[in-house]
């Protein structure tokens, strides 16, 4: 399929590459919550003043107490005007809508009907169940254009996305608190804190009903790289004539003017290039362009690439198939 950059044309990459930079973001995202529920997660509880004087010399052992009665950590002392933990939660969040955002950011763009290399369909969990004579249900319409597919999913992602990096900012500015309990700082957090949560659990929802679904038309990615007429491997070509003309930037000039005369004329860059003066007199033959223009030949490091987040994320999830957090209540 053609890769893009800064939205436009770029060299081919494959989907499989694509889906697996999804992959890796999630996982890395997954992580981070993994390290907030180990490490973070910890009992407030100290009292007006974070002295627990009310409970005499018995405080600590209370707190302990009560983390152990609720599964959390008992940190070494309250943390009323102390808000990292508020933030590492949110950050964790934020971390995770970062990446459904991208996924769904990137479904938008190529579910577009000028490009329609993806769409979206009902996950399986979902369909109807082989209902004989059932048409399978449909979604994305628009109550004005029964032509339309809106990606419906995707762009509930991203209405849930673009509001928690706001939210996730008053945050890191309310952890500015005064003295032993904060007047109006710690209020402030309550309402963003519970929206930053309810829409990375939202998002993470439409997340999974968006994968589970997504359909990937392969002949029309192959149609769109062969419409490009060969201009996304215009930097494989440029390698081809680097040495032939001299120089890689001297090949890069001849080779942007043949992709000008290309666009212009509406031929294929091949054509272009072998009717070059520049082309001809360095001995380009029509084999050696054909073989620099063919995007198999020029995936790099894809297929690796691919293996190592596979590979990475089978151990991620070997390790979170292990026993869970230590929860005990040692600080």
């Amino acid at each position: 399929m053609i890769g893009r950059t800064l939205l436009q044309q770029a060299v081919p990459v494959t989907f499989g590459l694509v889906a697996a930079g999804w992959l890796a973001g999630l996982d890395e995202a997954l992580e981070g919550l993994s390290w907030v529920r180990a490490q973070r997660l910890a009992v407030q509880y100290g009292g007006a003043a974070g002295t627990l004087a009310s409970m005499g010399p018995d405080g600590q052992r209370v707190a302990a107490l009560f983390a152990d009665e609720v599964g959390l950590a008992c940190p070494p002392l309250p943390w009323h005007t102390e808000r990292l933990r508020v933030i590492d939660v949110a950050t964790a969040m934020a971390r995770v809508t970062a990446v459904l955002g991208k996924v769904a950011r990137d479904v938008t763009l190529l579910a577009q009907s000028e490009v329609g290399e993806l769409s979206e369909g009902a996950p399986p969990s979902t369909s109807v169940a082989n209902a004989p004579g059932r048409p399978a249900p449909r979604r994305g319409g628009s109550s004005a254009m029964p032509n339309k597919n809106n990606p419906v999913a995707a762009i509930a992602i991203l209405g849930c996305t673009r509001q928690v990096p706001g939210l996730v900012g008053t945050l890191f500015a309310s952890a500015e608190q005064e003295h032993q309990r904060a007047a109006g700082a710690w209020h402030a957090e309550w309402q963003p804190f519970s929206d930053v949560l309810r829409l990375t659990g939202s998002a993470a929802a439409w997340g999974a009903d968006l994968l589970g679904g997504l359909k990937v038309d392969v002949a029309r990615m192959t149609g769109n790289l062969a419409a490009a007429g060969g201009l996304p491997l215009a930097e494989r070509v440029t390698g081809l004539l680097a040495d032939a003309l001299g120089g890689r930037q001297q090949a890069h000039d001849v080779v942007a003017g043949a992709a000008v005369r290309a666009v212009s004329s509406g031929l294929p860059l091949r054509d272009v290039l072998l009717a070059a003066p520049e082309a001809e007199s360095a001995g380009i033959t029509a084999e050696q362009v054909d073989a620099a223009l063919d995007p198999a030949r020029y995936l790099g490091s894809s297929a690796e690439f691919i293996r190592a987040a596979l590979h990475a994320h089978e151990r991620l999830s070997a390790h979170d198939g292990q026993d869970g957090p230590d929860r005990s209540n040692d600080g």
